[in-house]
């Protein structure tokens, strides 16, 4: 069972690669990227495509900072109300891998 899960997740991860594969191979034509004060970038399609998705995904992570921010210290203070309530337990951290 663990070997086929292994083989089909090889599987979608080459389709995966091969579909980028050829969207990018499709895009390589030369666009001109016009920014303010009349500045511009020309590049092929295909970087510009890939440029905005990093760019999306960069801006969507920073955006989820502050509510991670807040869930941590929320189990944080949990954590501490916890201890302070039964001290004889352990302190045990609600991030075990270090987070």
């Amino acid at each position: 069972m663990n070997q086929l899960m292994w083989l089909l997740k090889w599987i979608l991860k080459a389709a995966i690669f091969f579909t980028l594969f050829a969207f990018a191979l499709n895009n390589q034509h030369e666009v001109t990227v016009h920014f303010f004060f009349g500045t511009q970038w020309q590049t092929s399609l295909v970087l510009v495509v890939l440029s905005a998705f990093a760019l999306g995904l960069g801006i969507g992570a920073l955006g989820m900072v502050p509510r991670w921010w807040m869930h941590r210290s929320a189990a944080l203070r949990a954590a501490r109300a916890k201890h302070d309530a039964n001290p004889s337990e352990p302190v045990v951290s609600p991030h075990p891998h270090g987070l």
